[in-house]
Parts: structure tokens; sequence; C-alpha cells
């Protein structure tokens, strides 16, 4: 097993999201100045905006991203697994996010209980998708389903953070 995978494994992303595949796109992923690496634990408050994504592969290669939490509402009861944060198609290879159509609108992570796990799933197209249709909720998405559903295969990169409510701020 290729040592990317690994952390994939332990995480369970493997498992509740993708199925085991084999990484040959390297994908960056940036909240701010924070790197994002498997099984990192990012604050909600830094991930408000949508992050910087850096997709590298051939630039007439087109590629999608999901970002999905499958530990909604709760890890121990994710009756809504998996919550979509955010789809974007059509990426061209080389760039990021903002040269693809954005399907879904991003919204940024606030796990209301426990800690989440937030994945980045990246697809390599096997052309242009033209129009694709939104998911009717954002709750009980299913990555391989959608994944199925557009003929995308496997995943080419993955990437996955955790984060959990913060603290109120107290007030003296």
């Amino acid at each position: 097993m290729a040592s990317s995978v690994d952390p994939l494994v332990v995480g369970r992303v493997i498992g509740d999201v993708i199925d085991m595949f084999v990484p040959a796109v390297t994908m960056s992923v940036y909240y701010g100045s924070k790197h994002v690496t498997n099984g990192c634990d990012i604050k909600p408050s830094m991930t408000i905006n949508p992050p910087k994504v850096a997709i590298d592969g051939l630039s007439d290669q087109l590629y999608t991203l999901v970002m999905t939490d499958p530990d909604a509402p709760s890890p121990s009861e994710p009756s809504m697994r998996e919550w979509v944060h955010w789809i974007v198609s059509d990426i061209p290879g080389g760039t990021n996010p903002t040269r693809g159509k954005e399907i879904l609108a991003y919204m940024g992570p606030r796990p209301p209980v426990g800690i989440h796990r937030y994945i980045l799933v990246l697809f390599q197209q096997k052309g242009p998708l033209g129009a694709v249709q939104q998911p009717a909720s954002r709750a009980n998405f299913s990555t391989r389903f959608f994944a199925n559903h557009l003929n995308l295969g496997l995943p080419v990169a993955t990437v996955y953070f955790n984060a959990q409510k913060e603290p109120m701020t107290r007030r003296r």
C-alpha cells in the first residue's frame, strides 16, 4: 500500500467515503497559511472562506473536487452522512477550483458536536461534464454515488482534516 493512502485508511476515509485508490495527482490545500495534511486539526473559524487548492496535472485534463463531512451531525451517530460542503467541476489541471464550475457553493465546517472529518476528494474527468445538477440536499450525499453517476471513476487525490466546535469565548 502506498504511504500516501495509509492515513486515509487509518482515518477511515477509505471505507466510509471512498474506495481504495492509487494517488495520481498532487493536490495541495491551504486555509490561510495552514497547509492541510491528512488528519491535521483546523479550527472552523479558519475555514469560513474556501481553501486555496492547487491541482497538479496536465492542462488538457479536467478535474472535479468534492468536499464532504461523513460525521454529520455527530461522529457517534452520523445519520446525515455525508454532508456535502462544496462541489466544483471542470477544473483544468495545473490550476485551482476558481477556474472550474462551482456546482455547489462552499460552506465552511460547522461541527455541532465531536471531532468531524472534512474530506476533499479529487476526481479526473473523462471530458467536460457540462451541466451538472446540484444535489437536492447537502445531507445524505454520497461521494461514491456522485462519482458513479458522472462516470468519474476512482479518486486521483484526497486529503482530509479534523475540526471540532470551538469553545465560546468567555467574557470577564
